[in-house]
């Protein structure tokens, strides 16, 4: 069976690729000239959306790494903090 931290990264992940997706698709469809090449308009809201998915994994790996974290990992010992 799969352990509950794992599903709910793979769920967090499954998540925000299918809004990058979605998000991207979006941007296509509505910016797209009549020969199907993307607006410069389009590419600037493209960029964006990329700038911004880096932005919210980077928020969800934070997120998941402090609600996740269980204090008898031993993740915050003295030791692996370099304090000697």
């Amino acid at each position: 069976m799969i352990e509950r931290d794992s599903l709910i990264e793979a769920a967090a992940a499954v998540l925000s690729v299918l809004l990058m997706v979605s998000t991207m698709m979006y941007i296509g469809t509505t910016h797209s000239g009549s020969g199907g090449q993307l607006s410069a308009d389009g590419g600037q809201m493209l960029v964006a959306a990329i700038v911004g998915f880096v932005i919210v994994l980077t928020g969800v790996g934070v997120v998941l790494a402090y609600t996740l974290n269980d204090p008898e990992d031993g993740l915050e010992d003295a030791d692996t903090q370099g304090s000697a």
